[in-house]
């Protein structure tokens, strides 16, 4: 007979990044073990302890893994053997590869994942991004949920500029501040004037927009619309694009020189026949947020109103960064 299937939680987030503070109160509250058996595993030791006598009252075991080649299969089923959890929460060791128990499959059978969540020190956020970059994106992207905790309204003015939304469209985002209250990550401010009458768009400013107008699609749509754009961009053709269509935009450093994506939004009118793959333009049109299968769904179409070559900028000039 197969086993009932767990519900897990996955808490991840590096060492003091507040993943105990946040985990602990689920622990002795009844509000997420009501009526449950609970197994917490925990991977690394911090600063702050749990109090195993207190989460005992509301069935609460939890096991210590600190080796993360322990973190396996057989290791885990041994667990579910034993305490019969009817939920597991997970505190994960944030330099630990996420991929041994998203990739490799690492959970027993009947354990399935159902939230991750991130907490994020902020005060420490743009350190960790410099210096282990990929870790830090590889929380994020893979979050349903991403808490900034230990903001202050300077922070969160560094940390909304960031445009983390475009790491992961699908996360929920949260600014915890030091005074004990909470904001979602976008405010709904735009981050340029949409008043003027182009919005002249230079290096610095073009990844930011790109991410601004994408992630704004869900909740704010019509934020460009009608809006008109100018900026340096590259060209991209393709066949699937349809007639008197080319995609315009910039190659974009991810986290490193060495991944990078082309940010690009489709461009309309008849001048895109005089141009191919690779070319540089200046180009200006209007935005307008339509359906289209490239996108999914909807998404930006720049509507040509000016366009002409443009000279190729210097290597290093060539990624932008958002």
């Amino acid at each position: 007979m197969a086993k009932q299937q767990v519900p897990v939680y996955i808490i991840c987030g590096f060492l003091e990044s507040g993943k105990t503070n946040f985990i602990a109160p689920m622990m002795t509250g009844s509000d997420f073990t009501d009526g449950e058996r609970t197994l917490l595993v925990v991977t690394e030791e911090g600063e702050e302890e749990y109090d195993e006598e207190a989460m005992s009252n509301y069935k609460v075991r939890m096991s210590l893994i600190e080796d993360e080649e322990d973190f396996n299969k057989e290791a885990l089923t041994k667990l579910d053997n034993k305490y019969h959890p009817t939920q597991v929460l997970i505190e994960l060791n944030g330099m630990w590869d996420m991929g041994k128990v998203f990739a490799e499959k690492a959970l027993p059978d009947n354990w399935a994942i159902y939230q991750v969540v991130t907490t994020v020190d902020s005060t420490t956020f743009d350190a960790y991004s410099k210096n282990i970059a990929q870790q830090m994106s590889q929380h994020i992207m893979s979050a349903s949920m991403v808490i900034f905790n230990r903001c202050t309204p300077e922070l969160a003015e560094t940390l909304r500029s960031r445009n983390l939304k475009m790491l992961n469209r699908r996360a929920e985002m949260y600014l915890e501040y030091t005074d004990g209250h909470t904001e979602e990550y976008d405010d709904g401010t735009p981050p340029f004037d949409l008043d003027v009458p182009v919005l002249e768009l230079s290096d610095d400013d073009y990844g930011v927009w790109y991410v601004d107008v994408m992630t704004s699609l869900d909740q704010h749509p019509d934020r460009y619309e009608g809006k008109s754009v100018s900026f340096l961009a590259q060209v991209a053709k393709d066949l699937r694009f349809g007639r008197e269509t080319m995609a315009v935009g910039r190659q974009a450093m991810v986290c490193c020189a060495d991944d990078t994506q082309f940010m690009g939004v489709l461009a309309k009118g008849p001048e895109t026949k005089d141009f191919k793959s690779k070319d540089w333009v200046k180009v200006q049109g209007k935005i307008k947020i339509e359906k289209h299968i490239l996108y999914r769904g909807i998404g930006p179409i720049l509507y040509i109103e000016k366009i002409e070559r443009a000279e190729a900028p210097a290597p290093e000039d060539q990624l932008v960064s958002y």
